[in-house]
């Protein structure tokens, strides 16, 4: 299996870096490595298109000074690179996520998860804000969706916070092998399944979704569908000035804003099913 790197430097470093990882991410690069100025990764050449970086978002704005080179690279371990730069993240004084690696700590809710490709490990900006919502409102016996999952780290601190169930869904199945080893890691349990919105057949309490404007925008329509009344959604995985489009969106179907906060120019933001 061949794959290509991509050696980006960036100027300013910060928050262009976290941005262009997300967005990447999306498309198909596998692995990434933190470099002092700027950032590498990692992509199956069967994976690659000519215009693969067409319609990154950082890459078109003026105030970041963007280059990058690519080149072959030979057959590794990639877990093993992902590892190498993954560090483990404190959300307030009451949460970490780190890797069975890292030194615990004394905190009320200690995450353990296995740092394989999966997005979502707390670093990004977006799954850090809503992991601050978790901590800051009332999951018990609520019965919770982590769609788009990821590692399942936002199901996973839910269930931590006395929620009664939690099923998770992502289209990659690397996601899922990995939502499913973090559960067992975190003694944990929940089901998880392979695929996208049609996935969904229960209803719920609580939704969280931290995925992208476009995929948030075409199927919250079904989230809300499979959401109690009075139940709560979180949406994430959207930038600022897309805001004004996903609480429209949101109101046509009857979800009221609740609140929102803003990290490096992405939203997470929670809506009510008011109707």
């Amino acid at each position: 299996m061949k794959y290509k790197a991509y050696h980006f430097t960036i100027n300013p470093l910060e928050p262009a870096r976290e941005i262009l990882l997300a967005e990447l991410g999306q498309l198909g690069f596998e692995s990434f490595e933190d470099k002092e100025n700027g950032l590498s990764a990692y992509i199956q050449e069967d994976q690659l298109r000519d215009d693969i970086l067409s319609d990154i978002y950082v890459l078109n704005q003026d105030e970041f000074e963007i280059d990058y080179r690519i080149e072959e690279v030979e057959e590794q371990n990639w877990n093993a690179v992902w590892e190498s730069s993954f560090d483990p993240i404190r959300v307030g004084d009451q949460c970490l996520v780190r890797a069975e690696f890292h030194q615990a700590e004394k905190v009320d809710y200690d995450i353990v998860i296995t740092p394989k490709m999966s997005f979502g490990t707390g670093h990004h900006a977006t799954t850090y804000m809503i992991l601050k919502f978790i901590l800051e409102d009332d999951f018990q016996d609520k019965v919770c969706l982590d769609m788009g999952c990821g590692t399942g780290v936002l199901g996973i601190l839910a269930l931590m916070k006395k929620a009664k169930k939690a099923d998770f869904i992502d289209i990659d199945d690397w996601c899922i092998d990995n939502t499913k080893e973090n559960l067992q890691k975190n003694k944990l349990s929940g089901q998880c399944f392979l695929g996208g919105a049609d996935q969904i057949k229960d209803s719920y309490d609580v939704i969280f979704a931290n995925i992208n404007r476009n995929i948030l925008l075409n199927d919250m329509s079904t989230y809300v569908d499979h959401l109690n009344k009075d139940g709560d959604i979180y949406f994430s995985g959207f930038y600022d000035e897309d805001f004004d489009q996903i609480i429209n969106a949101a109101a046509d179907l009857g979800l009221e804003y609740v609140k929102h906060n803003l990290k490096d120019k992405w939203i997470a933001a929670k809506f009510k099913h008011s109707l």
